[in-house]
């Protein structure tokens, strides 16, 4: 299979709707550009996994030649042509940041992993998804900034895996639509739901329960990497802020609905802004 050209991909519509900013204006201008690479990357392969009508096998080996491509462009090679508005900026991030390797191929196994994986089990299974799927992007940031301790890499994993997890339970109504079901298969039987109800689209209050306790496990998560942000140094350390705060209000508005988000997605609004600003500079950095 062909490598597939970015602008194949429906994926512009799609990422507006995410509701973490990614290389603001609060991002070191020198780093923007790595950054920005990273997360381009990132998407493209997510869209290679999940976006279009191509079957199964066609989606893996498409993911299968992105890596051979991300590894040659890794060792100075060329890419192909179709792939260049993608990995040229990657290349010129790896030559200037020595970026980990490892942690860009995690992605493309998570990636790889969605085209056919659509249930788990328990919440472990699914933190070993979040493992690859999330925690390396903010690993790779760390990277770029010199931070490699323990201790941080521990608070940007629960970080990233915490923003996973509630990006997964306000998108309740998307990812049924693709026959996905992220919540834990034994939690929603604990509640008293199950698998076949989050596909079929029915709500009800048992499914609420579910998601409200697997709302607070995400939060408990983010508060555990909280004070990530005060180890980055200037305008980033306010961005992981910022991102921080995002989060947790989008979890603050499922709270609002009552948990419903089988039935609408809630988002974040240009009013939000206010209100983020005001919670980033008001965080503690011993919480």
């Amino acid at each position: 299979m062909r490598a597939v050209p970015l602008s194949a991909l429906p994926s512009a519509q799609r990422h507006q709707q995410e509701n973490f900013p990614v290389a603001s204006w609060l991002c070191p201008p020198a780093l923007r550009p790595p950054i920005l690479a990273i997360y381009r990357f990132a998407r493209y392969a997510d869209d290679l996994a999940d976006e279009g009508n191509t079957s199964v096998a066609e989606r893996q080996q498409a993911i299968a030649e992105l890596r051979s491509q991300l590894r040659a462009i890794k060792e100075g090679q060329p890419c192909e042509p179709a792939l260049r508005p993608v990995l040229d900026p990657l290349a010129q991030a790896l030559r200037d940041h020595q970026l980990p390797l490892p942690l860009l191929e995690a992605l493309l196994d998570a990636f790889h992993q969605d085209t056919w994986v659509q249930r788990y089990a328990n919440r472990a299974e699914l933190l070993h998804y979040c493992e690859r799927s999330a925690n390396p992007v903010g690993r790779l940031l760390l990277h770029l900034f010199g931070i490699q301790d323990a201790a941080a890499l521990r608070a940007s994993d629960a970080i990233c895996t915490a923003l996973q997890l509630i990006n997964f339970w306000q998108d309740l109504s998307l990812d049924r639509l693709k026959g996905r079901v992220y919540l834990p298969a034994d939690r929603l039987a604990a509640a008293g739901s199950s698998v076949g109800q989050v596909l079929d689209g029915h709500d009800s209050p048992s499914l609420r329960l579910c998601v409200a306790g697997e709302l607070d496990w995400a939060c408990a998560l983010m508060c555990e990497g909280a004070s990530l942000p005060f180890r980055v140094p200037g305008r980033m350390g306010w961005e992981l802020r910022l991102v921080v705060q995002g989060g947790l209000r989008v979890a603050e508005k499922i709270r609002t609905m009552n948990h419903a988000t089988l039935l609408h997605r809630p988002r974040l609004r240009a009013w939000d802004a206010p209100l983020l600003l005001w919670r980033a500079a008001r965080m503690d950095p011993r919480a």
